[in-house]
């Protein structure tokens, strides 16, 4: 005879879905510490006993994580299914850049336009810091910095375009590029009107999401990856001219052909 009883949800269960819901919507990060746990009870309103039970079930999904030294952070692993058997093969496959660039031309415009549409006050506050942060890293010599700029920029957009999967797999997308970005940018140093170019595709994006025009802005995306596709291509090019001229070099020199 089936219970008529009503089942009361635990709180733990109640607590380990809002933090949940938080890695999701990226309010949480990879590599966060989550608050001490007694600024997180209170901020909850919950027990500390629930709170410990709670974080016990994200542990169990592999969501978070404690760490030697003290601390629970939150894991990648939302991302990680996607980023870790693609990273091996970029390396062993080249070419897979191109499609990988292809399908982010798609990823990102789609962000962009739904960003336009659906940021919030508060997300185009960061979408504007990051923007700001991005302009400063590129009067930097130092690559690194800019790469990450440039992706903090690229993931704000993807994250307000209030779609889940969207916003991880655009973290996953650009974590697997970071390479060939950094790539890019150190290539692109040696074309004269390559950082203009840059600012102002960069820019476009920025005032088409801010100014709520979703088409402008999913065009100004693409725009910009279509450069950074072209641009990767002729460094690319320049690196196997590079290569073989110096093998030629290396043979014409070489003791046996000096005998």
């Amino acid at each position: 005879m089936p219970s008529n009883k009503l089942q009361v949800p635990r709180i733990s269960d109640a607590v380990a879905a809002s933090l949940e819901r938080r890695i999701l919507e990226g309010s949480l990060k990879p590599g966060d510490r989550l608050p001490p746990e007694r600024e997180l009870s209170i901020e909850l309103g919950v027990s500390r006993p629930s709170l410990r039970e709670a974080i016990q079930k994200l542990a169990s999904k592999g969501m978070v994580q404690s760490r030697q030294g003290g601390g629970t952070y939150v894991t990648d692993r939302l991302e990680s299914t996607f980023f870790d058997p693609w990273q091996d093969m970029m390396g062993a496959h080249p070419n897979l850049r191109e499609d990988l660039l292809e399908f982010r031309r798609m990823l990102e415009g789609q962000a962009a336009e739904w960003a336009a549409e659906r940021a919030t006050a508060a997300d185009l506050t960061r979408l504007e810091q990051t923007f700001v942060a991005l302009a400063n890293a590129f009067v930097s010599d130092d690559l690194d910095l800019r790469s990450k700029a440039d992706i903090a920029f690229h993931q704000a957009i993807g994250e307000a375009s209030h779609n889940v999967l969207l916003g991880h797999l655009s973290a996953a997308l650009l974590r697997l590029m970071h390479d060939n970005i950094r790539l890019n940018l150190g290539e692109l140093k040696s074309i004269p009107a390559a950082g203009t170019l840059l600012k102002s595709q960069h820019t476009a994006i920025h005032d088409a999401i801010r100014e709520r025009k979703p088409q402008a802005a999913r065009a100004a995306a693409e725009t910009h990856i279509d450069f950074v596709r072209e641009t990767l291509a002729q460094s690319l090019r320049s690196a196997a001219r590079r290569e073989t001229a110096e093998r030629r070099l290396n043979t014409d020199f070489s003791p046996s052909n000096n005998s």
